[in-house]
């Protein structure tokens, strides 16, 4: 879980947030309607750092996975009759 006040997560938001605030600025939007969404900016924010951490983190490797079980070869030799 990523924190929502992280750098990359508060700069993204800030970024998705810069059309609300033009708008605010121009009177579009009162401040009402800003000051309501500037936190779901906020959320957009996190959730998109969030995919793209996900996507980009790769995938474990089979030694950091653990130890696997035993592999048991099957017997080659044809049976005895």
């Amino acid at each position: 879980m990523i924190s929502p006040l992280r750098v990359d997560v508060v700069v993204t938001g800030f970024v998705l947030a810069i059309p609300v605030l033009l708008l605010g600025l121009r009177g579009d939007l009162s401040i009402n309607d800003v000051l309501t969404r500037l936190p779901w900016c906020l959320a957009a924010g996190w959730a998109a750092v969030a995919v793209v951490r996900f996507a980009s983190t790769p995938p474990a490797s089979a030694e950091a996975a653990g130890p696997l079980a035993p592999v048991v070869e099957p017997d080659d030799r044809a049976p005895a009759s």
